[in-house]
């Protein structure tokens, strides 16, 4: 039924008039009077459970930064079947972001381009929803992920996401800093070491107790993943994310004279697949075994998530197949991730009665 809505429907929208719109029934769940009902159709099942950072994850699978920026659909999307929300990215300095169009469909290539540029109300503005959040016990796990503000200079970026941290810190159940969108100039430079290592230190000192993670970029050479997991551990930090979206227009089906009209801005979906796992896997092999990996990018299917668990995922993160799978896309993935894992227990058992 979806594909059939989003082929004479979405598809013929703006993508972001169309976001606008599911955003706001996702939104309407929790006081609608039936989320509940939907919840009990989508809840994942408790074989999926996830320990780490310090919560109880209901499910291995959650949302990733940029569909809710500013925390207005959490307990939606948690209904929807989500083990977490990241909301975010969030900016000390409420900003409008890019002017529109600011994204766009690959279809053929199931695929999102986007330079929003961290539209968002600011720090101020989320606290309150945010704080609101953190006192409720039926809800997804709340992460928070903060951003440079476009009008902060990169020279006095660590100011502007202490004050984001300060404010955010004590109500998230963990903190991802962001350094890897490429739609905010200069934010992608903040990944050098001599400009991360002091930002993870203050931000750090800031967050207290809040767990903390730093999110990377794909278009990173692998060495350069390798001195961030380096610095992440010296550190301390609680986590990795890998990754952001990427710059790169490799191997997309697009033609290139639609790739080259929709200009700059971040690709994600299935053309990052192979990248995300490879940086995955890296990360994996250069941290400790306790630290929390979350794998983001190209994730679409069961399959896919599981994959990203055997190779060594945490926790897996999807937003832009969203878009093609529709309302039902988590339900589709926990149910997934049951089965594979029930089959793989009759084989395990069919194996050993056999030996």
């Amino acid at each position: 039924m979806y594909r059939l809505l989003f082929s004479l429907v979405f598809s013929r929208m703006d993508p972001e008039d169309a976001h606008h719109l599911a955003f706001r029934v996702i939104r309407a769940l929790p006081t609608l009077g039936f989320g509940r009902l939907v919840e009990l159709f989508t809840r994942p099942d408790r074989s999926l459970e996830v320990q780490a950072l310090g919560r109880t994850f209901p499910s291995p699978f959650g949302v990733a930064a940029g569909f809710d920026k500013d925390g207005l659909a959490v307990r939606g999307l948690g209904q929807l079947g989500f083990g977490h929300v990241e909301i975010g990215t969030i900016t000390a300095v409420a900003q409008p972001g890019n002017e529109r169009p600011r994204l766009f469909r690959l279809i053929d290539d199931r695929a999102l381009v986007n330079r929003m540029g961290f539209n968002n109300g600011g720090a101020d503005a989320a606290v309150g929803r945010v704080s609101r959040l953190a006192r409720r016990k039926h809800r997804p796990v709340l992460g928070v992920n903060i951003g440079k503000s476009r009008v902060t200079p990169v020279e006095d970026a660590i100011g502007d996401y202490e004050r984001s941290a300060r404010v955010l810190a004590p109500y998230a159940d963990y903190l991802v800093v962001n350094v890897s969108s490429p739609n905010t100039p200069g934010l992608r430079g903040l990944q050098e070491l001599d400009a991360l290592a002091p930002l993870l230190e203050a931000v750090r000192a800031t967050s207290g107790d809040t767990p903390l993670l730093v999110k990377i970029a794909p278009d990173l050479d692998d060495a350069e993943v390798v001195r961030i997991c380096e610095l992440a551990t010296r550190l301390g930090l609680d986590g990795i994310i890998a990754t952001n979206t990427t710059i790169s227009r490799e191997g997309l089906r697009a033609a290139a004279s639609v790739v080259e009209a929709i200009g700059a801005g971040g690709l994600s979906g299935a053309p990052l697949a192979a990248r995300s796992l490879e940086v995955l896997r890296l990360v994996r092999a250069n941290v400790p075994a306790g630290l929390c990996v979350v794998s983001v990018g190209g994730v679409e299917t069961a399959a896919d998530v599981q994959d990203r668990l055997d190779a060594g995922a945490t926790l897996v993160q999807g937003y832009s197949a969203f878009i093609y799978r529709g309302p039902l896309w988590a339900r589709q993935v926990n149910r997934g991730l049951v089965r594979i894992r029930r089959s793989r227990a009759r084989h395990a058992t069919a194996v050993a009665a056999s030996a």
